[in-house]
């Protein structure tokens, strides 16, 4: 069985079957050896359901509806890097980092416009903003403090927009009015890809890993955790850490993937859920 031949023959009749199956680290990026990638591809139980995960939740939903969630969010996390702008704190971080926060920023209103423009376009009406809880933002008195928001409010992103993004799946393009033909699930998924680097950017301003190890000073938060929790360390029913003929740390299984937060999740008390208000 080639798992390479099979990709090749599914990209012909599906151009986004890598996107389906790509992840912040590959899986196949960390088995660093040919043999290893041979030895976790000749599974034919672990193809069946590592093919039948990329293609579940294919059925087209809603997009006003999700475009409508992800708009809330971003709401959200510019009104939070406003606040961050214009606080006291600000001004005593680096150059450097006072540029990266406002270059997110700028991200993050670009994504709010490009929401509420999809959203009518498309037949719907954009939801009334939200705003960070203001309560909440002043107990943040340093500018450490705020970077450690951030990096949950960019995380929580990345895990969100991935949550959806099946949702999409099926949905015809559509052509608006002084933007163009776009394709949904392609726009949900390019502001995916920049919420991603802006949560590598703050955790490196934070002194962590780019990505999601187990490690981060962070990880015990609510942020992190789930029905299936960034911890994960089985795919498609198999273990990483013992199931591939080799042994990989619970650290290596879990930065090679990121896992889902469902709606219920991200809107908890726990998670944004809690961080919206006057």
């Amino acid at each position: 069985m080639n798992f390479f031949n099979i990709i090749n023959k599914l990209s012909e009749v599906d151009p986004d079957v890598l996107g389906r199956l790509d992840t912040r680290r590959s899986v196949f990026s960390s088995l660093n050896t040919v043999s290893k990638r041979a030895a976790l591809a000749s599974a034919p139980a672990f193809l069946a359901a590592f093919f039948s995960k990329a293609y579940a939740g294919t059925s087209a939903g809603d997009p006003k509806e999700v475009f409508n969630y992800a708009l809330t969010l971003e709401y959200l996390e510019a009104d939070f890097y406003n606040k961050m702008i214009a606080s006291a704190q600000f001004a005593t971080a680096s150059a450097v980092d006072q540029a990266s926060i406002r270059q997110i920023s700028k991200h993050e209103t670009a994504h709010v416009n490009l929401l509420k423009t999809v959203i009518s376009g498309i037949g719907g009406t954009p939801v009334a903003p939200v705003t960070f809880k203001a309560a909440t933002f002043a107990t943040l008195t340093t500018f450490a403090k705020q970077l450690e928001v951030a990096q949950l409010l960019e995380d929580t992103g990345v895990r969100a927009y991935k949550g959806r993004a099946g949702d999409l799946q099926g949905i015809a393009d559509v052509t608006i009015t002084g933007v163009g033909t776009i394709n949904p699930l392609q726009a949900a998924l390019q502001i995916h890809s920049v919420e991603a680097r802006h949560a590598a950017r703050i955790r490196t301003m934070r002194g962590q890993t780019s990505w999601i190890n187990g490690d981060g000073d962070l990880d015990n938060q609510e942020h992190y955790k789930g029905a299936i929790p960034e911890s994960t360390i089985t795919q498609s029913g198999v273990n990483l850490t013992t199931g591939l003929g080799t042994t990989y740390t619970a650290k290596d299984a879990q930065a090679s993937f990121d896992e889902i937060l469902t709606v219920a999740e991200v809107l908890a008390p726990s998670r944004a859920g809690g961080l919206v208000g006057a």
